[in-house]
């Protein structure tokens, strides 16, 4: 079992006043969530990921969903400026777990995001639209070099590289949201199906009861920053 970092924050007591663009919001059991995201965690730990838990900050609704403050390559870490002032403010906390682990790059105002700051490494952005959802990774997710999982209401798949597709079913939308690690596929418990596809093309599949997080329009991918414990640069 290969090691790899996981970088994931405890839950604020605010999550409830989480941001939301395409669900609706529904009340959120803080405590509930809280035992869920140990589940998580204890879920990683089992796959063989050394876990880093940043403590929570009850002024940041959303900074549990660590995964949108920075990119992980193999060469730096890349530090993430969203476009919302609040979420600006969960920085501070990850720059120096990241830093651990990596050197740091950072996007500069007037930029959110861009792939450009990685070019000096080899790497390539290319711009994929998605519709309906909010996170690419909502509407598709790598499982392996050769399998992607896919929900192509929400994405172009013609968009995406020419592997092997496994499309969840239209009663599973946000499905395609899986995290993987050491092959072990982590799915929302809910989506029966998926995991059943998933698991007859071959992969170990855990299910997680992450209900709390999906009421705050997140998925597995959501709550933690995963990479290699080796550095390639």
């Amino acid at each position: 079992m290969k090691a790899c970092w996981a970088i994931t924050r405890a839950v604020a007591a605010s999550l409830p006043d989480c941001a939301l663009t395409f669900v609706e919001r529904e009340p959120i059991d803080v405590a509930n969530a809280g035992l869920q995201h140990a589940a998580y965690v204890e879920a990683l730990r089992r796959a063989g990921a050394i876990v880093e838990v940043v403590p929570a900050d009850d002024a940041l609704p959303d900074s549990a969903f660590v995964e949108d403050t920075a990119v992980v390559f193999d060469e730096a870490a890349v530090l993430a400026r969203p476009a919302s002032p609040v979420r600006q403010r969960e920085l501070p906390a990850i720059a120096p777990a990241l830093a651990a682990h990596r050197p740091l790059r950072r996007i500069e105002f007037p930029a959110t995001l861009e792939g450009g700051v990685v070019r000096e490494f080899g790497y390539r952005a290319t711009p994929v639209e998605v519709h309906g959802c909010l996170h690419l990774k909502t509407a598709v997710t790598a499982l392996d070099s050769e399998t992607l999982l896919v929900n192509p209401a929400w994405i172009d798949d013609a968009a995406l590289p020419a592997v092997r597709h496994l499309v969840v079913r239209p009663e599973e939308p946000f499905a395609a949201n899986a995290l993987v690690v050491n092959g072990v596929v982590h799915l929302s418990a809910r989506w029966k199906r998926t995991q059943d596809l998933v698991e007859r093309s071959g992969f170990r599949v855990v299910g997680l009861d992450l209900s709390e997080f999906e009421k705050a329009e997140a998925g597995p991918t959501c709550l933690s920053l995963i990479f290699s414990t080796e550095a390639g640069g």
